[in-house]
């Protein structure tokens, strides 16, 4: 009977870790629903905080050498970017495209 149990107990184990596993995959696979969700949003990141896109030369994400750079952009739930603050953005909020920052 303990050996019953335990061959159980392990199957069911390694069920729940196969499954575990799966969860990154399934979330992978329906990432152009995700992308929907979200859009590039410019001119918002904090200096060093951008996910990408901060000038010629630049590696990418991590690069903005300032915040709210008018050519660094983060991702943020669609619909919010020009919403957000900007503090060189012309309009005062984040930008859908890049743009050379106002001085303050």
């Amino acid at each position: 009977m303990n050996q019953t149990v335990s061959a159980a107990s392990l199957a069911l184990a390694f069920g729940a870790a196969m499954s575990i596993a799966a969860a990154p995959v399934s979330a992978a696979s329906h990432g152009g629903a995700m992308k929907a969700e979200t859009e590039k949003c410019y001119g918002v990141a904090m200096k060093g905080k951008n996910d990408c896109k901060a000038g010629a030369g630049t590696s990418c994400a991590g690069t903005s050498k300032m915040d709210h750079q008018g050519n660094a952009w983060s991702m943020v739930p669609k619909g919010t970017c020009e919403k957000t603050m900007s503090k060189t953005s012309s309009t005062g909020k984040g930008q859908l495209m890049e743009f050379k920052e106002k001085k303050a």
